[in-house]
């Protein structure tokens, strides 16, 4: 199956278990692969059959701007619910990350898939 892809969408969300996270936003970095039939697409050269991944980040920075969640578990979780059951695709892995959420490592995060 063919992906489309987008990496590293940075938005800055309300996310964290701890008080000072719950007061200010954090950076967070999202790396999403869906799989979609590109071959009618390249045929035709129609945006209309292709996944408009510019569609996709839009309505994926909108939701991480209003979202609260405490995980980035819960925050993926939410993004691939939303991504599947708004576009025509067939599976997704989205990686969520903290950048600078722990010291010695450029970021922290999870990865899932959903079909």
């Amino acid at each position: 199956m063919d992906k489309v892809v987008i990496n590293n969408l940075e938005v800055e969300a309300v996310i964290g278990i701890f008080q000072w996270e719950r007061e200010v936003r954090q950076l967070i970095s999202v790396d999403i692969e869906m799989d979609f039939d590109n071959k009618p697409a390249a045929r035709s050269d129609d945006i209309e059959v292709a996944l408009n991944y510019k569609l996709v980040g839009k309505r994926v920075t909108s939701f991480i701007k209003n979202s609260k969640f405490k995980l980035v578990e819960t925050l993926a979780e939410n993004i691939a619910k939303i991504i599947l059951k708004e576009f025509p695709i067939s599976k997704i892995k989205v990686s969520v990350y903290k950048p600078g959420a722990m010291r010695g490592s450029d970021s922290v995060g999870v990865s899932i898939v959903r079909p």
